[in-house]
């Protein structure tokens, strides 16, 4: 994938915009290693940071193209999948390509179609391209936001990057947080609002929104939402079109020019991607498919079952390899693996994220680097299909409030007095929920039931869904490595938008109506399988490491850390290996040592950006 800044400034000269533009692009370079270019003229200024994956000669950015005496500038990030289908319309209009990168159908179709181009993709990105003589610049992400795009106002212009540290590499920005940047951290993280970048004077296009600078005025628009209709198919004919969609989906997204793998982890929905990729595999001749899984230094021996990791991958996805002749690889990080990269997750992050489930995706990313470029991954089904329990548990459903956070009094516990006084964080938390669920769009007419469905699917895919693409772009990013995710494409999301719950629960399992569009995919044992989240270590050897860390934060006084949380509280948490609070921080898996570890940090994300809280 790659990574892109621009600044566009109406005072200041091409030589200042030249150094800066290298200076913002440099905090970048792992989301793209092969090749880096820029372009400087008059207001504006761009830098791509490039890793190839298709047609490396014909793909290189900035990409610049005059028609109409009218010059355009694109910075891209991101894959279409449609990419051919885009191009003949193009063609049959008149339209000439030099290469066959989806980059260059991504221009040529702003040319034409002006702001309307992004309703003809289907794929991941976030863009923005720059007419010389209007000085006007576009920007757009897609539909469900797994490419992401950020943006600051400045008195003369505009910041623009695919990363918040970008725009706070360029001078005249500071790592300020205020009183929203604090309820953002300490009421919803890791999560955070839609639209939010939690640092003062940053924000991020939302999913399914474009925006436009033109002479001092910037403005926001949605081209994209899920919209409700009745749904008059049978569960049959339904079966059958998820099947048909997701089928082609994930072959949409086998297209690259350079070697492409799958994860596997023998749950439902990395199995479903690697049982087709594999079979289109072995349509097209090609060699077998490259499969990857991680697993944890002496995971045999510490791993304790519970409610939700009731079992261990390792047999389901030998079923599904020896189904499929995979060359599967399994990847076993240890301990200090996991230690060592918590704070450049936080770092590729730009906020404090999710302990080791995110510096464990990082270390696997890096070693699926080693053998691949690309691979395609599960993510979105649970939010799409109902896969959480908070779909189904009605004391989960009925809260008042985000059904994964569950936290709020545990929080306000360890947060200094002074701070829980000053701001309500329930009253946040609360307001935030319902400015969502609100949004969704409902079916006049329907039952009470149903609406909350519409509402629940809303808000996960608004809210959870996003935190945890964040984390995998950061993280697959950090390696250099593109993912791909089937179940975000936007036609799935549609269509699953519309089907009445009692469908999507099928047999009263989880996910009922999915594993039956797969039947025919899977072996039964592994379509049977009750989900499982992402694997976590349960070695002592991890907390006694996260422990000792937040024991150097608390021996030192002017740790930063204290600013917003108690010191006592912290260190009886501590002391207490976590145990002292038996809820989840966030989701399901968030406790112990990974609720410790994520407080650990927060306090790096403020010594290392080094954070003014105003």
């Amino acid at each position: 994938m790659c990574g892109f800044v621009g600044w566009v400034d109406t005072q200041s000269r091409e030589e200042e915009k030249l150094l800066i533009i290298d200076q913002m692009a440099e905090t970048i370079k792992h989301r793209g290693p092969d090749d880096y270019q820029k372009w400087v003229k008059g207001a504006a200024g761009f830098g791509h940071q490039r890793l190839i994956v298709v047609d490396p000669k014909g793909g290189v950015q900035p990409m610049v193209r005059r028609a109409d005496g009218e010059e355009y500038v694109l910075c891209y990030n991101g894959e279409l999948y449609n990419t051919d289908e885009v191009r003949k319309l193009l063609i049959a209009k008149g339209w000439t390509f030099k290469g066959h990168s989806d980059t260059e159908v991504v221009l040529v179709s702003y040319m034409e179609w002006g702001e309307g181009c992004v309703e003809q993709f289907n794929g991941i990105f976030a863009f923005s391209v720059w007419e010389v003589n209007k000085q006007k610049l576009f920007l757009a992400r897609d539909r469900l936001g797994v490419k992401p795009l950020f943006y600051s106002e400045q008195k003369n212009g505009l910041l623009v990057a695919s990363e918040m540290k970008a725009i706070l590499a360029h001078p005249g920005k500071q790592a300020v947080i205020k009183e929203e940047g604090i309820l953002e951290i300490l009421t919803l993280g890791p999560s955070r609002t839609p639209g939010h970048g939690v640092f003062e004077g940053i924000h991020e296009v939302r999913p399914g929104f474009c925006a436009v600078w033109q002479k001092g005025a910037f403005s926001v628009r949605r081209y994209w939402n899920v919209d409700s209709n009745p749904h008059n198919s049978s569960f049959k004919e339904t079966v059958e079109k998820v099947r048909e969609l997701f089928t082609n989906a994930v072959e949409r997204q086998l297209v690259s020019d350079v070697k492409l793998g799958t994860f596997l982890s023998g749950g439902v929905d990395s199995s479903a991607i690697t049982a087709i990729a594999a079979e289109h595999y072995k349509k097209q001749g090609l060699s077998h498919l490259e499969t990857f899984s991680i697993d944890y230094e002496e995971q045999e021996k510490f791993f304790k079952k519970n409610d939700f990791q009731p079992d261990r991958d390792l047999t389901y996805i030998q079923m599904v390899q020896k189904a499929h002749q995979t060359k599967h690889i399994t990847l076993e990080a240890s301990v200090e693996d996991l230690v060592s990269r918590l704070k450049k997750s936080v770092e590729l992050r730009d906020l404090p994220g999710m302990a080791d489930v995110d510096s464990s995706l990082l270390w696997f990313c890096e070693r699926i680097k080693k053998h691949v470029t690309v691979s395609l991954s599960g993510e979105c089904a649970d939010e799409i299909f109902g896969g959480y329990p908070w779909f189904y548990r009605k004391e989960d459903r009925d809260r008042n409030g985000f059904p994964w956070i569950r936290s709020i009094k545990e929080r306000q516990k360890l947060i200094q007095s002074d701070i829980s006084q000053k701001y309500d964080m329930e009253k946040y938390m609360i307001e935030r929920y319902y400015d969502s669920i609100n949004e969704a769009p409902l079916l006049k007419g329907e039952s009470t039931e149903a609406a909350k469905h519409r509402q629940m699917l809303y808000l996960n895919m608004n809210w959870f869904m996003q935190t945890l693409l964040e984390r995998k772009d950061r993280m697959s990013m950090g390696a250099s490595l593109e993912v791909r995710v089937p179940f975000s494409d936007h036609r799935i999301v549609e269509y699953a938008y519309n089907i009445p719950w009692e469908m999507k629960h099928h047999g009263e399992q989880e996910k009922g109506l999915l594993r039956e569009a797969l039947r025919e995919i899977l072996p039964e044992k592994v379509l049977k399988r009750k989900k499982n989240p992402y694997p976590k270590t349960f070695h002592p050897n991890y907390t006694k490491a996260v422990t000792e860390w937040m024991e150097e934060i608390l021996s030192d006084p002017k740790s930063p850390i204290f600013d917003l949380f108690d010191h006592k509280e912290l260190k009886s948490l501590n002391d207490s290996e976590g145990k002292s609070i038996d809820k989840p921080w966030f989701g399901q898996l968030m406790t112990g040592p990974q609720l410790i570890a994520h407080l650990c940090q927060i306090n790096h994300w403020l010594t290392a950006y080094h954070i003014q809280i105003k």
